[in-house]
């Protein structure tokens, strides 16, 4: 399946980074404003190491940017594919809310069918 110029394989590393909530958790941060790497990691009570993953996940993902300022990394909120997430969230939901749909008529017109 192809939605917006995603791949399969391009999906399946958005929901894979989305699935998990420290890094939906840090990708929110990065839409607020560019941060460290850094300030990122002493948010939470992991190792700057496994916040530097969740980032590389992300990044794989192409959901954020990480760009070397000095002795800083810079994860930055990557809009454009963040945009195409939302579309693809939008085109399962559609899927989602079409299907819902079909199995109302068919429930309906069950009622009307004598047993």
């Amino acid at each position: 399946m192809v939605v917006d110029g995603l791949t399969d394989a391009e999906v399946d590393r958005v929901f894979q980074a989305l699935a998990d909530s420290t890094r939906r958790d840090i990708l929110s941060h990065a839409i607020r404003q560019e941060q460290s790497v850094s300030t990122l990691a002493g948010r939470y009570a992991m190792s700057f190491a496994a916040v530097q993953k969740h980032v590389t996940v992300l990044e794989r993902a192409q959901l954020v940017t990480k760009q070397r300022r000095g002795r800083e990394q810079i994860v930055s909120a990557n809009r454009p594919r963040l945009t195409q997430a939302a579309a693809l969230i939008d085109e399962f939901e559609r899927i989602w809310v079409e299907r819902v749909g079909r199995i109302d008529d068919i429930l309906t017109a069950q009622k009307g069918t004598p047993s």
